[in-house]
């Protein structure tokens, strides 16, 4: 015991002596653009313009409001054809609106298209005499869901609460990035707290995975809670091939978020596909559907 104490002691003095008081201010830096965009098969493309916000900023819905980037050129090609997207404005709550940018219905049909499976696409934002471009591909729905079904939530002890399982199907060949999300009884469909995993460990089998409820990040998230389902819920699970940009993006945007005030995370960079000097992505998405019931 007295040897032990003494290592403490010894320890605390190293430590403490290895203390050094830093302070640092963060520059108010210039908004960046910010592009969240994706295509995917059997859909529109749709193109989410913002500005970055500095670190010292009180965020409001205000300041999110005039976020939006308006009144850019964008436009999206699929190798054959090149449509120039319409912005749109979306009504949200208190008079604020979303804008987005997506196929124009109205005069140029003859060029717009949907996503296809195997279709690599580009696409350009010009904005304050500035450019930015970035392309993705929708893969091939290799990897896919075989069937869904529910089970008691192991260590819970409220009977409302079921976990969701999925056999999942990898073909040979290493490459298979995937993202998830599930929608629970028609509302929106959120992504999983860990939505993008690749296929390191499951090349070429077919395997069972538990499938957690997808997530608002927008508001807390109760980690002991959120996995899992209730009986009653109807679930939509949303499965997508994405490339390896798409996996880069939101793998290293959820482990950075995840790691959010933790001191002892290693540093992170969000890896971005868009060329220009801009943040975000664009991304495509071979998308798969499965519906199950789970009874009262």
């Amino acid at each position: 015991m007295k040897r032990i104490g003494l290592v403490a002691i010894v320890m605390g003095m190293i430590f403490a002596s290895c203390e050094k008081t830093i302070t640092f201010r963060p520059d108010n830096a210039e908004p960046v653009l910010v592009v969240e965009a994706s295509i995917e098969n059997g859909q529109a493309p749709v193109v989410i313009l913002s500005r970055s916000f500095n670190y010292f900023n009180q965020i409001s819905a205000e300041l999110l409001a005039n976020s939006f980037v308006r009144n850019a050129v964008v436009t999206i090609s699929n190798g054959s054809r090149t449509h120039i997207l319409k912005e749109y404005a979306q009504p949200v709550a208190n008079g604020y609106s979303i804008y987005y940018y997506s196929n124009d219905s109205t005069t140029n049909q003859n060029t717009a298209f949907a996503g296809e499976f195997g279709k690599t696409y580009s696409l350009s934002i010009k904005v304050d005499e500035r450019e930015y471009t970035a392309t993705t591909t929708i893969p091939m729905l290799t990897k896919k869901i075989d069937s869904l079904w529910w089970q008691d939530a192991p260590n819970n002890p409220d009977p409302v609460k079921v976990i969701l399982m999925g056999r999942f199907v990898d073909p040979p060949g290493l490459g298979n990035y995937t993202r998830y999300y599930t929608q629970v009884d028609g509302l929106q469909f959120y992504p999983g707290f860990n939505s993008v995993f690749d296929d390191q460990l499951t090349d070429g089998v077919t395997y069972n995975l538990q499938i957690e409820k997808g997530v608002d990040r927008n508001n807390g998230i109760n980690l002991e809670e959120y996995a899992f389902f209730d009986h009653g819920d109807s679930v939509v699970v949303k499965y997508c091939n994405i490339d390896k940009a798409t996996f880069d993006f939101w793998r290293t945007m959820e482990y950075s978020y995840a790691n959010i005030g933790n001191p002892f995370a290693a540093p992170n960079k969000v890896l971005s596909n868009i060329e220009g000097g801009g943040l975000g992505y664009f991304g495509g998405y071979a998308a798969q559907y499965k519906t199950i019931v789970i009874p009262k």
